[in-house]
């Protein structure tokens, strides 16, 4: 008999709402411009250490211009995956990083920032707004080499929100998951570890694919406001391509690509005015080279109590289930996000916490 491994979490270190720590400041041009800068660092609580891989301003770090025309920024920023299809999912709702697809796999849970990136946000028209970013690789002579761009369009109109976004980014391994001063170089296996089944890994669920020559995300989702209740849908598709380039470490001598397909729906109820609760399923399903395919399932629920806009205690648990054969070419292990991933196909975590936003 297998037996899910179970693990709790240090509510200090807030699983729902990012511990974070920043600078905002607008400064009016005159002819209806502003300038604009947002400087926001993340950190555990518990502790004290600097997140996002020891960046004083990991989470973002940007400067830019607004006008009636739209807004442009420069810096470290999010794409627009983040921008009109994260809200949609339970993690932006209710449920915080527990409630990302299993390992972050499809950056909905925002794990990975965009660095030397320009982003223009349109104005919001009739509820429509979209946006779009660029993010130079650096690589002198090859423009393509570790770019990343994205593209996204919302709709926010009564009761009804819509989004859908797509990311292209070259060189994953470098341009995504090497953006923090500890992630290594092409050489380096940064989507993760490899190792047996036994030990303690980083991202099993990708780490096989970071010698892929792209990664594509897809993304799209909406929600509905009934009275008390919140239904929201979303889907993303995310996919490695061309594995085999020298993009990053590739022991399995894999070839071709690995496309996952995740489904989320989810739920959040207002019982009263200080309490909500909230329950999501969501489906993931990898679809690898050589006929390899792993399956994972996760449940999360929560419940928030609210003392005011700015306070609420909470508790969000997760439960995993994964079936088949991982990136790693073994036995598909549960990896809830943010946790170590468990030894066995099965990872149950909660967490109770305070927030305090100010």
């Amino acid at each position: 008999m297998s037996y899910p491994k179970v693990s709790m979490m240090d509510a200090t270190t807030s699983a729902y709402f990012g511990s974070r720590f920043g600078l905002k400041g607008v400064e009016d041009l005159g002819g209806g411009m502003t300038a604009l800068f947002t400087l926001e660092n993340g950190f555990n609580a518990a502790n004290g250490t600097l997140g996002q891989g020891g960046l004083l301003f990991g989470r973002q770090a940007f400067v830019g211009l607004s006008a009636a025309a739209g807004r442009v920024t420069f810096g470290r920023q999010y794409s627009s995956l983040w921008d009109f299809v994260s809200p949609l999912a339970v993690i932006t709702q209710w449920a915080g990083y527990l409630g990302s697809h299993p390992d972050d796999l499809d950056n909905i849970g925002g794990t990975n920032r965009q660095n030397n990136s320009l982003k223009y946000t349109s104005p919001t028209w009739n509820g429509v707004s979209a946006n779009e970013l660029y993010s130079a690789g650096g690589v002198a002579g090859r423009f393509s080499e570790n770019q990343i761009w994205s593209v996204g369009m919302g709709y926010t109109g009564g009761a009804l929100r819509l989004g859908i976004a797509f990311v292209d980014a070259f060189e994953p391994n470098t341009s995504i998951y090497g953006s923090t001063p500890t992630a290594g170089s092409a050489a380096t296996n940064n989507f993760g570890s490899f190792g047996s089944a036994t030990t303690a890994q980083r991202n099993p669920i990708i780490a096989g694919y970071a010698s892929a020559h792209r990664e594509q995300i897809f993304g799209m989702g909406g929600s509905y406001v009934a009275g008390p209740a919140t239904l929201g849908l979303v889907y993303t598709n995310t996919r490695f391509a061309g594995l085999g380039s020298s993009s990053g470490p590739n022991p399995l001598s894999y070839s071709g690509s690995s496309t996952f397909n995740t489904v989320e729906a989810n739920l959040q109820y207002q019982v009263t005015v200080p309490v909500s609760v909230g329950l999501a399923y969501s489906f993931t399903k990898d679809d690898g080279p050589n006929d390899q395919s792993a399956r994972y399932q996760q449940v999360t629920a929560g419940v928030h109590y609210f003392f005011s806009k700015r306070t609420d205690v909470y508790m969000v648990a997760a439960y995993q289930r994964a079936s088949g054969t991982n990136s790693l070419r073994q036995s598909a292990v549960a990896s809830i996000a943010g946790m170590t991933p468990s030894a066995r196909n099965q990872q149950v975590v909660d967490t109770i916490g305070l927030a305090h936003r100010f």
